[in-house]
């Protein structure tokens, strides 16, 4: 129970990646806000399973892809769980197009979701941790004297954030974006003795991969990967409850790539290089 006492908010917690933090770190402890877009068909299943747990759950609904629906999410889930040790942002939203035919429309909704909601949720979140432990000088003398973590910051970034792939322009540069602002705001909060990190999954099996591939072709790709499998949501939740710890206090502004060896998988002696020789 190495989160024991403290108290989460996962957003996109409806399913996949969300979904398996939220319950990890229900695993581990914590007591967990958990928030997904409204009219949502998971919220609410996610609850029950973690209060199943033996763990307190808050399912609120808001679309964090706003600043007045991040606003209200982080109101609620004051209001309900009256303090908030742990952020884990994880908004996406990502439509596969070729470059030369992605609607500008499309392009900007999709940093928004991905990129600038990291944004939004982070700040409201980091000012209440900051206000619940105290002024600047408090924060001075901290880190003089090496207290532990205030609080934790972790962002579901992707491979993609240095893996080009083809159509998917804006994700990739979102995800960038979201994996380099980490690292800054980690920067600034390293005086209030927040930590901030960022997580990297690799090809996780999830509903919306499902949806895009298709199951066959997933299982068909599964034995190739350098682990022989896709990664599962409790593969990232894992992550994310040692970020959460008091085992990762010493860890900031660190991506952690969780992805079985995929980002290397074709430099492996069989694979491409090898058979150019």
């Amino acid at each position: 129970m190495k989160l024991g006492g403290k108290t989460a908010l996962v957003t996109g917690a409806g399913r996949g990646i969300g979904k398996g933090c939220a319950l990890e770190l229900a695993r581990a402890g914590a007591d967990v806000v958990v928030n997904d877009r409204p009219g949502s068909p998971d919220l609410a299943g996610t609850a029950d399973e973690i209060r199943a747990l033996g763990r307190r759950a808050w399912p609120i609904e808001a679309d964090v892809f706003t600043r007045a629906g991040c606003e209200s999410l982080v109101s609620q889930a004051l209001a309900a769980a009256r303090r908030l040790d742990i952020l884990v942002s994880n908004p996406a939203l990502n439509v596969r197009c070729d470059f030369l035919e992605l609607d500008p429309a499309v392009f900007e909704r999709i940093v928004q979701g991905t990129l600038i909601s990291g944004f939004h949720m982070a700040q409201l979140v980091a000012r209440h941790m900051v206000s619940e432990h105290g002024v600047a000088r408090e924060d001075q003398e901290a880190q003089r004297s090496g207290a532990s973590s205030r609080g934790k910051i972790i962002f579901i970034s992707s491979i993609h954030d240095t893996m080009p792939y083809a159509r998917s322009v804006a994700y990739n540069a979102a995800k960038a974006g979201l994996t380099h602002m980490a690292t800054t705001i980690a920067v600034e909060l390293a005086r209030h003795r927040i930590n901030v990190n960022v997580i990297e999954p690799g090809w996780i099996d999830t509903p919306g991969e499902r949806a895009t591939f298709g199951e066959a072709q997933m299982r068909q790709v599964e034995p190739t990967l350098p682990w022989g499998r896709l990664g599962r949501d409790e593969d990232i939740g894992r992550a994310v409850v040692f970020l959460a710890s008091e085992d990762a206090d010493y860890v900031t502004g660190a991506a952690l790539r969780v992805d079985g060896g995929f980002w290397w998988k074709d430099c492996r002696p069989d694979g491409l290089m090898a058979k150019a020789k």
